[in-house]
This record gives C-alpha cells, sequence and structure tokens, in this order.
C-alpha cells in the first residue's frame, strides 16, 4: 500500500522549518513511503548530510529578481528585517517553478506536506487535485489556542483575560499574543490573514508533538480539525541521521568543556536562530548567568554583542565555569550531556521540544511569534519551567527598544531551576519522565508510530477514491 505513494514536502526557508521537515520525510521513508523534500541550492547545501537518502529536489531561490543580495535566500541570512517584503516576495515566486516541477514528477505526487506560510501551495494543490497537509512547527496546545481567540475575540482588550474553552486556565495579555493578534510594524498586510484562511482549507494538519505530551488538547484540536490532525513527533528523534553521535566529545569544545563537569550543574542558554536581542538585552543575560554562580554555556550573535562581551571583561570573569559560544552550537548534543542541568530557551517549539526529549527542566524567556504561549504550556501546563519574567511580545524591528527583562529575574529563575529541594526535584522529574515518554511515541507502536500509519492510510483511501472517480468520469 505504502510503497504506491509519493509524498512531497516543502519547507520554508528557514532552518527551525526546515529540519523538523527533513526529519519527517525520514519518519515517512521507514513506513515504506517515498519521500521527497524541496529545496533551494543553497538549502539543499547546508542540510545535505541530514537528507541522505531522502529523494531531494532543487530550486533556484530568485533573489536578484526580488531585490535580494545573492547570499540572502533563507530568512536567517536576512542582513536586516527591512529585506522582510523582498524576502516575502522571492517566496512567492516560487510558486510556478515548483508547480512545473510537480506536473513533471514521476511518480506522481500523492499529497503535498506544506509549511503554512508558503500559502500558494493552497491554489497549486487545488490545480493539481492534491491533499494539501499544513506543517507549521506549532503544539496542538498552540494551535488550540489560537483557534479559540479567533473565534472568541477575547484578545482585544488592555486587560489580561483567560483563553476559553481550554481543559485549563490560561491567562494572557494582548501584547503575548503571536503577530496574527498583535501585529508589529513589519507585519505585511493580509499575509496572516491569508496564512490562517489556507491553513483552515487544508485537507489536514501534522503537529511535531507527541500526544501524550498534550492529550487533551490533541482531541480538542482533532475536534475543530475534524479529525485530521495527526501528531508525529518529536521529528527530532525521527530522523535515520543521530546528529547527536554525529557531533562526537574530541571535535566539539562546548562537549569536551561540558565531559569534565559535575552532573546536572551546568546551565546552556541560548535563544535561538532568529532571535536577535539587543546589545543591552544581551547583558541583563550574560550578567544573570553570572550571577547565578552556575557554570553555563551562552550562545552569543552578532558583532555588537561580542564586542559588549569584549568591553565588559566577562568573559574573563567566569573563564573557570563558562562558555561562550559564537553564532552557533551542537544544541541537541549539549542537551544530552549529563553534565547540563538545564535550558534557558526562547520557548521556540523546536528548542522546547529538544528541552522535553532531554529531559530537562527550562528557563524560559519567550520572545516573538508564538512562544509565549509555549510558555504557558511549559511553565502552567506541564510544569517543567520557570520564567524569567517577560512580558510582552518583541516585535522584529523592535529590539533595540524591547522592554528589558532583568538580571535579577534571571538568577532567580535559574535558582529555582537549578534547586535541589522538592520543587526543583518535582520539576526535574517530570521532565524527565516527558523525555522516556517521547523516546516510546515515535518507536513502533507508540502514539505518533502509529499516527504516521494512520496518515499514510488516509492518503492512501484519498488516492484510491480519486483514481476511481477519475475512472468513472
Amino acid at each position: 500500500m505504502a510503497s504506491h505513494l509519493n509524498f512531497i514536502l516543502i519547507p520554508f526557508m528557514a532552518p527551525g522549518h526546515i529540519t523538523p521537515m527533513i526529519n519527517m520525510a525520514h519518519s515517512l521513508s521507514k513506513h515504506g513511503v517515498a519521500a521527497a523534500i524541496i529545496l533551494t541550492h543553497f538549502d539543499a547545501a547546508r542540510f545535505s548530510s541530514a537528507i541522505d537518502p531522502i529523494r531531494l529536489l532543487k530550486i533556484r531561490f530568485p533573489s536578484s529578481e526580488a531585490g535580494l543580495p545573492p547570499a540572502c535566500q533563507s530568512a536567517d541570512t536576512l542582513p536586516s528585517h527591512d529585506l522582510l517584503p523582498n524576502f516575502a516576495a522571492a517566496i512567492k515566486m516560487l510558486q510556478r517553478p515548483v508547480r512545473q516541477m510537480l506536473r513533471e514528477l514521476h511518480p506522481t505526487p500523492s499529497c503535498i506536506i506544506s509549511d503554512k506560510l508558503l500559502t500558494w501551495t493552497a491554489a497549486t494543490c487545488d490545480e493539481l487535485q492534491l491533499p494539501r497537509i499544513v506543517f507549521d512547527g506549532m503544539n496542538c496546545f498552540t494551535q488550540l489556542v489560537t483557534h479559540n481567540l479567533c473565534v472568541s475575540n477575547v484578545y482585544q482588550t488592555d486587560q489580561p483575560f483567560l483563553v476559553p474553552g481550554l481543559p485549563d486556565r490560561v491567562e494572557l495579555t494582548r501584547l503575548q499574543l503571536p503577530g496574527f493578534f498583535n501585529p508589529g510594524p513589519k507585519h505585511v498586510p493580509g499575509f496572516r490573514e491569508q496564512v490562517r484562511e489556507t491553513e483552515a482549507s487544508a485537507y489536514g494538519v501534522v503537529v511535531n508533538s507527541f500526544e501524550e505530551l498534550e492529550k487533551s488538547y490533541f482531541h480538542e484540536f482533532r475536534k475543530v480539525r475534524g479529525g485530521k490532525v495527526w501528531c508525529v513527533g518529536p521529528l527530532s528523534l525521527c530522523s535515520s541521521k543521530n546528529m547527536v553521535k554525529e557531533v562526537s566529545i574530541d571535535s566539539d569544545p562546548c562537549l569536551k568543556w561540558l565531559d569534565g563537569r559535575e552532573p546536572a550543574s551546568v546551565v546552556y542558554a541560548c535563544l535561538g536562530s532568529l532571535s536577535r536581542p539587543s546589545p543591552a538585552q544581551f547583558a541583563e543575560l550574560a550578567l544573570g548567568l553570572e550571577a547565578s554562580e552556575r557554570p553555563f554555556i551562552l550562545v552569543a550573535k552578532g558583532a555588537e554583542i561580542w564586542k559588549w562581551i569584549g568591553d565588559e571583561g566577562i568573559e574573563e570573569r567566569t573563564r573557570e565555569r563558562g562558555v561562550f559560544v559564537r553564532d552557533w552550537a551542537p544544541q541537541e548534543a549539549i542537551l544530552s550531556q549529563p553534565g547540563v542541568g538545564a535550558f534557558l530557551t526562547h520557548c521556540g517549539w523546536n528548542s522546547t521540544l529538544e528541552g522535553i526529549c532531554a529531559g530537562l527542566p527550562m528557563v524560559t524567556w519567550p520572545l516573538f511569534a508564538e512562544q509565549f504561549l509555549n510558555e504557558k504550556l511549559v511553565v502552567g501546563i506541564l510544569e517543567i519551567g520557570v520564567g524569567v519574567g517577560a512580558k510582552c511580545v518583541v516585535h522584529v524591528g523592535e529590539e533595540e527598544g524591547e522592554k528589558k527583562v532583568r538580571r535579577d529575574g534571571i538568577k532567580e529563575a535559574i535558582e529555582m531551576v537549578m534547586d535541589k529541594g522538592s520543587e526543583g526535584c518535582k520539576r526535574r522529574k517530570r521532565a524527565q519522565e516527558f523525555a522516556e515518554i517521547a523516546k516510546g511515541a515515535v518507536r513502533e507502536g507508540g502514539s505518533s508510530f502509529l499516527n504516521v500509519e494512520d496518515l499514510i492510510q488516509d492518503i492512501h483511501r484519498f488516492t484510491k477514491n480519486k483514481k476511481q472517480i477519475d475512472t468513472a468520469g
């Protein structure tokens, strides 16, 4: 049955969107499905080691036609947020060549799994009569909160409000909401509405989560979507490539440094691949870590921030217990090390899931998009995290004027998460239990494994019915 199907995956051009889609392709392949992923030449080159043996379909990114520098072919490579409209225009230009590619593809596609931000794939799937399954990298909790806010309009107030229709009590303010409800100055008018509309009309939704993590939210969201919701994660555990094992202790200085640390003693801090905190806000983070007197690894990006690190002298002051990493670190490998005891994260869902899979309690510092909603799940519902006190979304382009989280709040949150008392131990135990459940979910017979099987069977039925209709016609 599965051998006759051909799933085509089309991710948005950003590392946090591409990586889970590659892992999803590996998962489908393990179930006997032919899976292919469409990437630009730029992304194909930098993710080549993670893709094999998945079929790769390359497409040229129209940088120059959209007024972008040649090297700007992914969201994380934009030198300025002012180029976001150009980037959006380039992505829209991909519709025609992708449509032509799909028309000429053999075997014929059975369905398209598309990032929700690629709204033009909706029209392409309609034209080719293919089911479009949406992937947007969020969890069921966030999806349900978003739906209930749209239906109720309770967010249209300056006061804190309770989200209606949820299994748990969740209080938010409008300033903590994603751009659909709380747009910033750099938003593209009408784009989020188009995303919402094409997402609602999609055949189904695949979710990078596992049922046991958010069971009641999974069931409620399935009701909203008419049953066509498949939790298939954690996708980081589904790849045929074990990226954690491929990074050796001897080859990476962070892992080598961690190898000599006491168990569960180190705080790993990283605010994600797209976050760009101002030097002033980064200073509060670094000084909060210093004040905690805990060993730490801190990922730092940007020339201004590294200038501050040099001028402040903090790297020298903390050299016996701190490591500053320039731009990128092997996050999954670091989180899996026994020396790490907590993860200070921006609450992007990929990072949050990686922390859950590693069995780590989290220090939460949401910045933008749906990250405040993820914090509500981690801190208030799963009870495996402590917040630093962030109050509102920092919109793209507003980083210099962001409302600062103070070093005292960071220090206090670290102390609570690393505490060896009863509350800290309970939090750590819950995190470790979720990690074991996550591993079981993707094993044969686990909830996510069975959901992938169900997705495949659903597309098989759709394809069979379509052939019967075409033959009868």
